[in-house]
């Protein structure tokens, strides 16, 4: 498939008038063809138009019509074959097994999400048939079912050029709920972009689809997206990014007449608790699953393992050892775009200013390599500086050493929103454990004990959000089968007719849902 360097506003492939984006191949640092050229406004507008004259009849297609559109678009994207991987290998300097199986988590994630829309439990399905000779007052029969939101606005991220941005979670969940989709592209790998953005429509026409239902658009700065998301047609945003980005967007989308909601994931450094007795016995174990946790794709997860806790004493004191012979042999990565490069060794910087550094991986050999680097700090220290608690994106983390458990509760309590935090604990842990455990469910949106926070399963009770700045809205999840809940409201129904009722509500339950019924569950 040749790429075009074009946008797809609907079916249309259209070029943008702004300035142009170019991939840059991060390994050897140079631009890559073709150029993309920005969106304007009235690009952004019409792309709107599209999507909002497409929302009520995508919204009411039946549920096997949009499962079968969601397995269409994962059908589609398997279609592309090696020519999506070595584009993406080439946007991102990821390895080719990277890419491989961020395909297969983005398929993946496409056809659970068949399975959920199937299954209709998300429409949450209610109904209290009506009580005309109760007393003192009849009851009307009231009827509830979720619909979705409106179009949604989606932002590719830079970190998975799959799996989170032009068909990723996102796009997969709001297409689910019954919404119209905008892309607004990564400037980072607008090729991968092309080309999943296409295998999208071909599907959106393969099902007989409105063409509005998707769009994909490309800017290069503030324009495209802020248009995007104060169009009045777009009725919630979807971003995973810097807490600047997402800031600027949540604070433009509460600015509208018609504010709407923003879920935006965008910092964390994902605490890692080690308990006394985990690590007297295991602590050289530790070291090594930490070590590989923290390197794996240069470190450049949103849940990399970027603080580590711990109170003082010899067996921490083993650990911090460990881990400063095992950093040295490894090797400096590719980082995703000379930007984010950048902004990892100014971020390595400011930690070298405020803490130790204990441990440093092999130097870079080549253009825009992160060189891994461990820290170390007292916790006094880290109560009393803010700069020790920005995330640093890549393979950095430190380590704060406790006095005592108080210590480790305070710096607990002074940590922000996080999307996890992680216990390595053994049984004589658990008291520890268990008396830290309030805290950390008020700070984390995902506890994990005895493995490490790389490595997001798609399932249906996995939660990837948390409170402020992991993401703007703690109540959501953008993994897992739960996301489509972000892009759906609940509608009630009072004294309808039957024909008038949509299916899901009707008398008969042609669609065979499990509903709460007169406050009982179905079978």
């Amino acid at each position: 498939m040749t790429l075009t360097g074009k946008m797809l506003i609907g079916q249309h492939a259209t070029t943008g008038n702004r300035e142009a984006i170019r991939a840059v191949n991060p390994a050897t640092d140079t631009p890559m063809e073709p150029a993309y050229p920005g969106g304007n406004g009235e690009q952004v507008a019409k792309a709107c138009a599209l999507a909002w004259a497409a929302f009520d009849g995508y919204r009411e297609t039946s549920l096997e019509v949009r499962a079968t559109f969601l397995e269409t678009i994962a059908a589609q994207i398997e279609a592309l074959g090696d020519e999506l991987i070595e584009r993406a290998v080439a946007e991102t300097g990821l390895p080719h097994a990277r890419i491989q199986g961020e395909r297969g988590r983005t398929c993946g994630q496409l056809r659970t999400f068949a399975r959920t829309v199937r299954a209709g439990e998300w429409l949450d399905v209610r109904v209290d048939p009506a009580q005309p000779q109760r007393q003192p007052l009849p009851r009307p029969d009231l009827r509830h079912r979720h619909i979705a939101l409106g179009p949604v606005a989606v932002f590719g991220a830079s970190n998975f050029p799959l799996a989170f941005s032009v068909a990723g979670g996102d796009t997969a969940s709001a297409l689910a709920a019954g919404c119209p989709v905008v892309v607004k592209a990564h400037g980072a790998h607008p090729g991968t972009s092309e080309l999943v953005g296409r295998a999208v429509a071909q599907a959106v026409q393969a099902c007989g689809l409105p063409e509005g239902v998707f769009s994909l658009l490309y800017g290069s700065g503030r324009e495209v997206g802020i248009a995007l998301v104060t169009d009045p047609r777009i009725k919630a945003v979807g971003f995973t990014g810097s807490r600047s980005g997402g800031v600027a967007l949540t604070q433009a989308a509460q600015a509208r007449a018609e504010p709407i909601p923003v879920y935006a994931e965008m910092s964390s450094i994902n605490p890692v608790y080690l308990f006394a007795a985990a690590l007297a016995a295991r602590g050289e174990a530790l070291a090594q699953g930490f070590v590989a946790s923290l390197t794996q794709g240069a470190g450049q997860f949103c849940t990399n393992p970027g603080l580590v806790i711990g109170v003082q004493g010899p067996a921490l004191d083993r650990f911090i050892r460990t881990t400063s012979e095992l950093l040295p042999s490894c090797a400096a990565q590719t980082m995703l775009t000379p930007g984010i490069a950048s902004a990892y060794d100014s971020g390595v910087g400011a930690l070298t200013e405020h803490a130790k550094v204990v441990a440093q991986g092999l130097p870079a050999t080549g253009p825009n390599q992160g060189q891994a680097h461990v820290f170390v700090t007292q916790a006094q220290a880290f109560l009393a500086n803010q700069h020790l608690q920005a995330e640093v994106f890549g393979a950095a983390s430190l380590i704060v050493v406790c006095a005592n458990n108080e210590e480790v509760r305070q710096v607990s309590e002074h940590l922000e929103g996080q999307l996890t935090a992680t216990l390595h604990l053994d049984e004589d842990d658990l008291p520890s454990a268990k008396a830290l455990l309030p805290v950390l469910e008020r700070k984390a949106g995902r506890l994990l004990v005895n493995g490490w926070p790389t490595g997001v399963e798609v399932c249906d009770a996995m939660v990837h959000g948390g409170p402020f700045p992991a993401t703007s809205d703690s109540r959501s999840t953008s993994v897992g089968t739960a996301a489509i809940q972000r892009f759906l409201r609940p509608v009630c129904y009072q004294d309808f007719p039957d024909a008038l009722l949509p299916a899901a509500l009707q008398h008969g339950n042609p669609l065979l849902l499990r509903r709460l019924l007169d406050g009982q569950r179905e079978a």
